[in-house]
């Protein structure tokens, strides 16, 4: 058993948050890991409408019994969601803890807090954690230049900004970014954290909503199969190699403006290839944890085995090292 600070503020037996996903975000991952003792996250903007959220949500508490989070990522945008409205949806439901990401959440931040829900703020930069930690966040989710989607614009690793950020900041917080075995959760332990978030690992278990080819692919793919889209638009984005973001990718080195690559990035076709299982037609998020993925396992498995070969690595291995 690992007790940290984060375990204790949000209720869990296990130092391993589900992290917030578009279109997989959904009640049978999020209840299959907080099931197995983690915190699983719902993506709030997944589903199409805020009743539809509280649905989903609903139906997560037919699945399980333990605690468990939801994702709203506040981003600028031509049309925004009512963001307002699944805020409330979230209040009305009675969850208890919240990831929020993106732009300034100060006022989703003050609401949630007014009602007694935990708020875990994304970040991916040391000033934005400590700006966060001043907005009254109660935790932070640090995410390491190796992670699925948005990693900022600093290029800085965990090995680096997860101790830069220890340092600095007095909240629980959690690492992201390259984590998918046990081995990554001793090591996060070491460098400060409170604990693990993973997003592509947990695409490829069996109760993940995805095509199965789509988590077969992930398992195929190595650590060099991603690619970094929106670089020259200061929005980076972490995502599978294929052939439409190694296009992208060509484009934009060509001066293409996002008008001129919206097609190819457009949501709605990234949504089918969860769907369809045709990873080569759309953009989708993964991270360079590919590169430790060799198998697809229940979330029960693979949070066990993470544990296990966690306190290993913590009382055998490196007990071993040090002398008498």
């Amino acid at each position: 058993m690992i007790r940290t600070r984060f375990t204790e503020l949000v209720g869990i037996e296990h130092p391993i948050v589900q992290g917030g996903m578009q279109w997989v975000g959904r009640a049978e991952l999020a209840a299959a890991v907080s099931e197995a003792g983690g915190l699983g996250i719902i993506t709030a903007l997944t589903q199409p409408t805020p009743d539809d959220l509280r649905k989903e949500i609903a139906r997560a508490r037919t699945l399980t019994k333990k605690p468990f989070g939801v994702n709203l990522t506040i981003l600028p945008t031509i049309k925004p969601p009512p963001y307002v409205e699944y805020r409330q949806a979230i209040i009305d439901s009675g969850v208890t803890v919240v990831e929020t990401a993106g732009n300034k959440p100060q006022e989703h931040v003050d609401e949630f807090k007014k009602h007694g829900i935990k708020v875990v703020h994304k970040c991916t930069s040391v000033r934005h954690a400590l700006s966060a930690e001043r907005m009254g966040v109660d935790a932070i989710s640090i995410d390491g230049f190796e992670c699925a989607g948005h990693p900022g614009e600093d290029d800085t690793p965990g090995l680096i900004l997860i101790p830069a950020a220890a340092d600095k900041v007095k909240i629980p917080m959690i690492a992201s970014g390259g984590f998918g075995d046990g081995r990554g959760l001793a090591a996060a332990l070491a460098l400060g954290a409170d604990g693990i978030n993973m997003g592509t690992r947990f695409m490829a278990t069996v109760e993940s909503p995805i095509h199965q080819l789509v988590k077969d692919q992930i398992v195929a793919n190595d650590e060099r199969s991603t690619e970094l889209i929106f670089r020259t638009m200061r929005n980076t984005s972490r995502v599978a190699k294929n052939p439409i973001s190694t296009q992208v990718v060509a484009m934009e080195k060509e001066g293409a403006t996002f008008d001129q690559v919206r097609d190819l990035v457009a949501g709605a076709r990234g949504k089918q290839v969860y769907a369809t299982g045709d990873w080569q037609d759309g953009i989708w998020s993964a991270g360079q944890v590919q590169g430790l993925i060799n198998d697809i396992p229940t979330c029960a498995d693979l949070i066990g085995r993470i544990v296990r070969d966690a306190e290993a690595i913590i009382k055998v291995r490196i007990g071993r090292m040090i002398a008498a």
